[in-house]
């Protein structure tokens, strides 16, 4: 598995290549101290981990993986606990290393990592109009069009559309991979919307309808890349 290692401490990152050297199934093509340096390697070249510090002068680990348009698995190596429920947001991130780290920490983490396969593929918006959800033993239809919002409630999800809301026992992952891609974004953990139905945008939230949505940190730069900015 080819790997860099992106920490602006050099002594984190020979720990961690001593790390990975151990291991024997990594291969670290890269070593680097700025997320600049990492860009330029990556505009050139491909890998399959990436070992990211969080904090980094002038510019984060969050912002770094925001700029890579097709981001590799991550596993971020960070002294700051303080961001781990921030950094899974980001589907990339299959885990979170608190420093020091130890070899058998590490080692899950990166069985992990090689666990982790691609994700699966989600419905087109030509190959479906519609879903059903099975509510009190009945299966009711809904179109597509028709939802705006998708909200976690626990074990439950909430489907709102303009004349009902539809609380349906399933997780917001499992109603997303029937979503298509073109019209359902998910802007937070606990928040799915019809890009097509915003009203507004502004600072870290979206208006839906009546509905104010927060958008987490790691799916505005995705938002932005939906919508038809002038």
């Amino acid at each position: 598995m080819r790997c860099i290692i992106l920490d602006d401490e050099g002594t984190a990152r020979i720990i961690i290549e001593q790390l990975c050297q151990k291991q024997g199934t990594l291969d670290v093509v890269g070593s680097f101290p700025n997320a600049l340096e990492a860009i330029k390697f990556l505009n050139k070249d491909t890998v399959d981990l990436i070992f990211l510090d969080i904090h980094m002068p002038g510019f984060s680990g969050f912002d770094f993986i925001e700029t890579l348009s097709n981001p590799p698995k991550i596993i971020i190596t960070s002294s700051d606990r303080n961001f781990a429920l921030d950094a899974f947001e980001f589907a990339s991130i299959v885990d979170y290393l608190v420093k020091p780290i130890t070899e058998e920490r590490f080692a899950k983490a990166l069985e992990k990592a090689m666990q982790v396969g691609a994700p699966k593929p989600r419905f087109k918006e030509s190959e479906l109009n519609d879903l059903y959800v099975n509510i009190d033993r009945r299966l009711i239809k809904i179109a597509f069009d028709d939802i705006y919002l998708i909200e976690a409630k626990g074990d439950y999800i909430n489907i709102k559309t303009d004349d009902k809301a539809h609380l349906v026992h399933a997780t917001l992952k499992k109603i997303e991979e029937r979503l298509p891609t073109d019209r359902f974004l998910k802007v937070h953990r606990s928040y799915i919307i019809n890009v097509h139905c915003i009203v507004d945008i502004e600072d870290n939230s979206v208006l839906i309808k009546q509905d104010i949505i927060p958008v987490s940190r790691a799916k505005r730069a995705e938002l932005k890349r939906r919508l038809n900015l002038l």
